[in-house]
């Protein structure tokens, strides 16, 4: 029997197993952890005594590789999020609250009323910055948005850093354009943010590995790929801590890993750098967080301050910043972060001097790939120089941005070209 051996129980190898499965196709996916989710996953922190994500995601009901993965996974009542498409934000150094809603159907009402669109904002500013809509491939989101408008500080700057994680001087506006193309653009019923209910690995991961298994697949933790060979343009064996694995006639492979890993077994390749970094830290608190300050979402998005996000589950604050790496977070002590962070969540959830019991702080160095313009032109194909190997990743060449959409869309994406190889 023909099979397909995927390396990496990430999103995107997850996405590609699902996928192949669905068509009869035997699978095995390995993965050098001892648990499957990669970057998007669930668990169990000894020091909160709490479930916690690795990180926080936003996924918008635009998201439609993500939320039709979901359906298909059978993952149950996995997301949240309020009813309409409102995106709650605070100036902490100021204390002014305000709410971006975004109404129903294409046309953009929004921008029209100032008690919806951005405080201080007028509607040419959204004129203006509709020329990222013809972004070339050079062009970042600074380039084209003006940095002197308080939609700038208030709209792009959070926004591309929440989906780029990177800044505006550095993130391409292309690849913002095409987020945007795909939900605010299409008016509020693509625009809901969404989180995990429960935690990401239990919407995301652990359902696929349960669906996987469901159908014949095997999901292999510990699993660590060492050397991969090739002979006559195909790969012919994998080589693992424990085992090697000879390839049969026909089988496949994919390779769903982050492009460090991907540069170290395949040297010929060379995709896009992947050192930007993500701060979260996790805040427990004694009893549940008040959600007053976040209207109907479990979010606010927080200007002007070291903490960007704050996602609120229960008892526990989860506090994110984005592009860590450049905005100068990461060159500084946990205690430093943690106390000024604390501050700005205090004032953020209008919490006033109550403090946490305990906290977890987790920097993740190699969070996303590089989305500069530079970085999206290493972007790579799914299709490689050996017939029988394919990529999956969200340092792969998608079309978007490296977003657990994207991810998804890899692994799907490498999956269909496996099935075309075998027809």
């Amino acid at each position: 029997m023909v099979r397909v051996h995927i390396i990496g129980a990430g999103l995107s190898g997850l996405a590609a197993a699902v996928r192949l499965v669905e068509n009869d196709v035997a699978v095995t996916v390995y993965e050098g952890a001892g648990q499957a989710g990669g970057r998007c996953r669930t668990f169990y922190d000894k020091h909160l005594e709490r479930e916690i994500d690795n990180g926080n995601h936003l996924i918008m009901s635009g998201n439609k590789s993500a939320l039709s993965y979901l359906e298909r996974i059978g993952a149950e009542d996995p997301l949240t999020g309020p009813a309409f498409a409102v995106y709650p934000f605070v100036d902490v150094a100021t204390g002014k609250r305000w709410n971006v809603r975004i109404n129903e159907g294409p046309i953009p009402f929004w921008v029209f009323d100032s008690q919806t669109r951005v405080p201080d904002t007028r509607l040419m500013d959204y004129v203006k910055a509709g020329a990222i809509a013809f972004a070339n491939d050079d062009q970042t989101v600074a380039d084209i948005v003006d940095q002197n408008s308080p939609l700038y500080q208030r709209f792009w700057e959070p926004l591309t850093l929440a989906v780029l994680n990177t800044t505006p001087a550095k993130g391409q506006a292309k690849l913002l354009w095409r987020v945007i193309r795909e939900t605010f653009l299409l008016g509020g019923q693509a625009s809901i943010p969404l989180t995990a209910r429960t935690g990401l690995g239990h919407a995301f991961i652990d359902p696929a590995v349960k669906f996987i298994e469901d159908h014949g697949g095997l999901v292999r933790l510990n699993a660590r790929l060492r050397n991969v060979w090739m002979e006559g343009g195909e790969v012919t064996s994998l080589n693992f801590s424990e085992e090697t694995v000879t390839l049969e006639e026909g089988d496949k492979v994919i390779f769903a890993i982050p492009p460090t890993r991907l540069k170290n077994l395949l040297p010929d390749v060379d995709p896009p750098e992947d050192d930007a970094s993500i701060l979260n830290i996790h805040f427990r608190m004694g009893g549940p967080v008040p959600k007053n300050t976040l209207g109907d979402g479990p979010f606010i998005g927080m200007i002007g301050s070291d903490g960007q996000w704050a996602f609120v589950r229960d008892d526990v604050i989860s506090l994110t910043t984005s592009a860590s790496n450049a905005i100068g977070t990461d060159d500084r002590p946990n205690d430093d972060v943690v106390a000024k962070i604390w501050r700005e969540t205090q004032i953020a959830l209008g919490l006033g001097d109550q403090e946490y019991e305990r906290v977890r702080v987790i920097r993740e160095k190699r969070a996303t790939p590089d989305q500069s313009p530079d970085g999206a032109r290493k972007r790579l194909k799914p299709e490689t120089q050996w017939r029988n190997l394919f990529l999956a990743g969200d340092h792969t060449d998608t079309g978007v941005p490296a977003t657990i959409e994207g991810s998804i869309r890899s692994g799907e994406r490498a999956a269909a070209l496996v099935l075309r190889s075998k027809a």
